[in-house]
């Protein structure tokens, strides 16, 4: 991989890990425009190291927030700050399932190249638009009020949970699946979106820590070796600098109930993709 495409594809990672388009399916489709084919453990090193600049860049950005819940949790003391950290870790236990018991089956589903992340975008674009729609005042043609609804309950932490679960598949956005699945239960914008963020960041610092020990195998069991390290810090710094913007950025979309033009676009890249031969 040469520079200029770490860089793309680091940027790529650090926007669609937070827009509502899709990580996986863009690095699929960048990495086709590119012409990027590694091997699968070159494949492995650079996509551990995106994903943890995108956790990075999760943790930075709400870092007053992140602080205050790790204050929370580890006083061992019943507080608002312990009961979000537990919702969360409630949400995380649909995509652990899927994590441990059905990793295979997913990286196969990676394989099936652009058709399966055409249809998945589509599937992106009907769950926004929804989200949207449901969200929508049709009397004063406006998006209701970012606070208006509940707060997250357990029970929609675990829904969310499961939407989370399901979004492993390349194509389908978890930041859109699991925003517009809080939104279509009921939960405020400006609480949901949050969340969104904050719950993804132990499922990926596991699946971070299992590729970890895969690319710890001796050395006669690696197949190609390791990737440019250059290639490797310019696709971290691109990823965390971009993703830094676009958690910002999308938390105020959020807000604000702008998420139908994402709706259409990936309507029309899930076309784009689905033609693509």
């Amino acid at each position: 991989m040469d520079w200029l495409s770490a860089l793309i594809l680091g940027i790529v990672q650090g926007a669609a890990e937070y827009l509502p388009i899709s990580s996986s399916g863009h690095l699929v489709i960048f990495r086709k425009i590119l012409g990027v084919d590694l091997p699968a453990d070159q494949s492995l090193q650079f996509d551990v190291m995106v994903h943890a600049a995108t956790v990075l860049s999760t943790i930075v950005v709400l870092w007053p927030m992140f602080r205050k819940l790790c204050a929370g949790f580890f006083s061992m003391k019943r507080s608002p700050e312990s009961l979000y950290v537990w919702k969360v870790l409630l949400s995380c236990i649909p995509v652990g399932i899927v994590g441990v018991f059905f990793k295979d089956k997913v990286e196969a589903i990676f394989g099936e190249g652009l058709p399966v992340v055409g249809i998945c975008l589509c599937v992106t674009a009907v769950l926004l638009a929804f989200a949207f729609f449901s969200g929508f005042d049709r009397k004063t043609h406006k998006p209701v009020s970012a606070n208006k609804g509940r707060d997250i309950t357990w029970l929609d932490a675990f829904v969310i949970g499961c939407a989370q679960a399901v979004a492993v598949l390349p194509g389908l956005s978890r930041s859109g699946t699991t925003i517009a699945t809080g939104i279509v239960i009921g939960d405020k914008r400006d609480k949901v979106a949050t969340f969104s963020f904050i719950m993804v960041i132990i499922p990926i610092l596991g699946e971070a820590l299992l590729d970890l020990a895969k690319m710890l195998r001796p050395a006669a069991e690696q197949a190609s070796g390791a990737i440019d390290a250059g290639a490797m810090i310019i696709g971290f710094v691109s990823a965390f600098l971009v993703g830094c913007a676009a958690c910002k950025w999308m938390i105020a979309l959020v807000k604000k109930g702008q998420l139908i033009w994402f709706a259409v676009y990936c309507l029309l890249m899930g076309i784009v993709c689905l033609l693509w031969q």
